[in-house]
C-alpha cells in the first residue's frame, strides 16, 4: 500500500513521518527530488525547486514496492497512491509554527492563506477518492502519528472520523 502524507508546510508532516519511520519505510520527497534531480529549475521568488511532477511520478511508479510505504511531502498527493492523508493546522497555529521555523513573512502569509483556503485538501480530493484529513492543531506529534497509523491499519473503519471537509477554518479566518 502506498500512502501520501501531505499538507501545507508547517502542518507536521516531517515530524509525524519521523515517528512513522519506526513502523514503515518513509520516502522524503524533498530529498528524493534533490537526489534524483527531479526538478526543472528554481523559483527565485519562493526560493524553492520547481518540481518536474511527471518525472517524479514516473520515478515513483517504477519503484519496486511490495510493502506499505509512506511518501512525505507537500506534493505527495500528486503521486499515484492508495491513501492520501492531509495534515491540517489552524491558520493561527500554522503562522506560529512557520515563524518559529524562520520562514519569511511572505512565505508565512502564502502558506497561511493556502491552509485557510484548503488548497492542498482540494488538490488531493481532485486526484484521489481515498483522502483523509487530520487536524494537527493542539495535538502532540505522537498523537497525530497514532491517527495516521489508525488510518493505515484500517482505512474503512476510520473513514468517518477523518473524513474530508471535517476541518473548517472559516470561523477563525472570517470571524
Amino acid at each position: 500500500m502506498k500512502i501520501a502524507i501531505t499538507g501545507t508546510p508547517g502542518t507536521g508532516k516531517s515530524s509525524v513521518c519521523k515517528i512513522l519511520k519506526r513502523h514503515y519505510p518513509v520516502i522524503d520527497l524533498n530529498k528524493l527530488i534533490e537526489k534524483k534531480k527531479l526538478y526543472t529549475g528554481v523559483d527565485k521568488e519562493r526560493g524553492s525547486k520547481i518540481v518536474d511532477i511527471g518525472a517524479l511520478i514516473e520515478h515513483v511508479t517504477h519503484l519496486n514496492l511490495k510493502n506499505t510505504i509512506v511518501f512525505d511531502g507537500h506534493i505527495a498527493h500528486y503521486l499515484p497512491v492508495d491513501i492520501v492523508i492531509v495534515l491540517r493546522a489552524s491558520p493561527s497555529e500554522l503562522r506560529r509554527r512557520l515563524d518559529k521555523q524562520g520562514f519569511s513573512e511572505a512565505k508565512i502569509k502564502e502558506n497561511v492563506e493556502a491552509e485557510a483556503l484548503d488548497v492542498i485538501l482540494v488538490e488531493a480530493v481532485e486526484r484521489s477518492d481515498n483522502v483523509y484529513e487530520i487536524d494537527t492543531s493542539g495535538k502532540e506529534v505522537e498523537e497525530v502519528a497514532e491517527c495516521v497509523m489508525e488510518i493505515i491499519k484500517d482505512p474503512n473503519k476510520h473513514r468517518d472520523r477523518y473524513k474530508t471537509g471535517s476541518v473548517d477554518w472559516s470561523e477563525e479566518v472570517f470571524g
